[in-house]
């Protein structure tokens, strides 16, 4: 949720915001109206209110004739109260509604534009020469079924579209990527969770997940409860309505879980494989913090990433996000894209935002220090979204038999072994 009162004193800046991301910007103008109408309304209901007050006292001090005419006036000055705490009521429900359809406002410096408007910071590593080593590349598909690591089919038999099973070394990398990012992360000083995979509404709505990507959520009407499509939801509502002591700031935790995405308005794209999919797991660092540190936190973030990349001897490049791209609760965001051999491209990989006071309001988390009591920022960054990191791996790893060269820092955790080599089978 935006300040309403950086709103008021701005809202050319924020009409700018909206355009930028190709919203509304009249939709500001709705927000003012109803905010005013909100104010007004509550200055109408506290005069009422006040005179109220005041005929009781009088009230309780008279009698006769003049203590029956007060009390008829206090008769008709209470359904004046009445009804002007409906109108409060409503126009502080409008305002709130039409205050959540606001997004973020964006970042001074973010690309305008849509998805393919980003602008390209950096590339790391340079792709493979497959034809120098002599051979094709195959896709991770074929690598997968060579290896016995990956069975789309029984899958799909099993849970239809976009699903899969990791068996054997398929199942061994996933661990062994868990592990290295948990490790990295309780290096940096972030605490490890397990979040809850199921949350309610107000989780979800705090986070902005209803919104734009309210097509992507699998909601369970009979319980009214949401499959997260990433742990950064139940981080963010960890604290829900919480009062941090600045001084415990920044608050740094690294959550695991399984990720539900409905992959809705996907029809046709990335259907071969576990590029897209409707479930997967992922490790996901999520920071609260002075709003004062937030653009440096969120460099850090995606120095992290960096870090976790650079272990895989991956390519990859980072790219930032053009405001319409960046989803209603990002100020700004920087994606991690690896290359992808047989694709001939880069795929996002990983991604950190500076969600900066937005979420916060929304949840009621706040910081407390000498100035007083205001809220935070959140940031979120993926260290390892399981499927997409599995696939680079295998694609630029690949040897010409179908084996798969295992970046150095995961062998520890594969046991040390050197290659994934075919299934016997």
């Amino acid at each position: 949720m935006i300040d309403l009162r950086e709103l008021r004193d701005d809202p050319d800046r924020f009409r700018a915001s909206q355009r930028a991301r190709g919203e509304d910007p009249t939709l500001v103008d709705r927000v003012l109206a109803a905010d005013e109408r909100r104010r007004s309304s509550a200055t109408a209901f506290d005069r009422l209110r006040a005179e109220q007050k005041q005929l009781g006292k009088r009230i309780g001090q008279a009698s006769g004739a003049e203590k029956t005419e007060l009390l008829a006036s206090a008769s008709t000055l209470a359904a004046e109260v009445k009804a002007a705490e409906a109108a409060q009521n409503e126009a502080a429900d409008e305002a709130q509604q039409l205050s959540l359809g606001l997004s973020n406002l964006v970042e001074p410096g973010v690309p305008e534009g849509g998805e393919e408007d980003y602008v390209v910071l950096e590339e790391i590593g340079a792709p493979r020469d497959f034809a120098a080593d002599g051979f094709e590349p195959r896709d991770h598909v074929e690598l997968g079924r060579i290896l016995g690591a990956i069975d789309l089919e029984r899958g799909v038999k099993v849970g239809g579209a976009r699903q899969y099973y990791l068996t054997g070394v398929g199942a061994l990398l996933e661990f062994a990527l868990l592990r290295l990012a948990v490790d990295q992360a309780v290096g940096a000083g972030f605490t490890p969770v397990v979040t809850p995979s199921l949350v309610k509404p107000a989780a979800m709505q705090g986070t902005g997940f209803l919104g734009q990507a309210a097509e992507n959520v699998y909601h369970l009407a009979e319980d009214d409860l949401y499959l997260v499509g990433t742990s950064e939801v139940p981080l963010a509502a960890y604290h829900m309505d919480e009062i941090l002591d600045a001084s415990s700031l920044p608050l740094r935790y690294a959550g695991y879980s399984s990720c539900y995405r409905r992959e809705a308005g996907s029809y046709g794209k990335d259907t071969r494989g576990i590029i897209r999919v409707h479930q997967f797991e992922k490790v996901e660092m999520f920071s609260f913090c002075d709003p004062a540190d937030a653009a440096a936190e969120h460099r850090r973030l995606l120095a992290w990433e960096k870090e976790f990349l650079d272990k895989l001897e991956l390519p990859y490049r980072v790219i930032d996000v053009a405001a319409g791209d960046l989803g209603s609760s990002a100020a700004r965001k920087y994606d991690c894209e690896a290359w992808i051999p047989t694709q001939g491209r880069y795929r996002e990989v990983t991604s950190t935002s500076n969600c900066t006071g937005f979420q916060a309001r929304r949840l009621a988390i706040r910081m407390r220090d000498a100035e007083g009591t205001r809220p935070l920022a959140t940031l979120n960054g993926t260290l390892c979204a399981m499927p997409r990191t599995i696939v680079a791996i295998l694609e630029n790893h690949q040897q010409a038999d179908g084996s798969v060269r295992v970046p150095r820092a995961l062998r520890p955790h594969l046991g040390g072994r050197e290659l994934l080599e075919p299934s016997a089978k």
